[in-house]
């Protein structure tokens, strides 16, 4: 682990064996720790938490982003153009349900970026993006 700082999530879900298929076989990251209560996660380097909460499931509203209805909340990772593409190409072979199918947004602005959107079983929505130029993440 890098001596960068490194984000913290915890989401509920309703079901550990689900979010075990979702987040370790259908998107591939590695398992830490765990208890019969919760799992921890390595995403892309950021400690992420699924934390068994029965009856959980994010009801998630819309906002309109450059002509698309993107689920809030929503959480996810900025991932290198390369890793974008790898995942949602092994997203769409396994049949993944996309809220917003993997697309280039903001073209030609300072802003480009490839973006999708899922859910997981217990509802919670994650964005995977990619911006053209990485350096462009913060610009205004």
């Amino acid at each position: 682990m890098s001596a960068l700082p490194v984000f913290h999530l915890a989401v509920p879900v309703d079901d550990l064996a689900a979010a075990r298929r979702f987040y370790g076989e259908l998107l591939g990251l590695a398992e830490g720790r765990s208890t019969d209560h919760w799992v921890d996660w390595d995403m892309w380097g950021h400690q992420f938490v699924t934390h068994l909460a029965p009856g959980a499931g994010a009801a998630a509203g819309t906002s309109t982003v450059d002509g698309q209805d993107v689920p809030v909340p929503h959480f996810g990772v900025l991932l290198a153009a390369p890793e974008f593409h790898r995942l949602a190409a092994r997203l769409r072979d396994a049949g993944a349900r996309f809220v917003v199918e993997p697309r280039l947004r903001f073209e030609g602005e300072a802003a480009e970026q490839w973006t999708m959107f899922l859910h997981d079983p217990a509802g919670n929505a994650l964005e995977f993006k990619a911006f053209t130029d990485p350096g462009q993440v913060f610009a205004r």
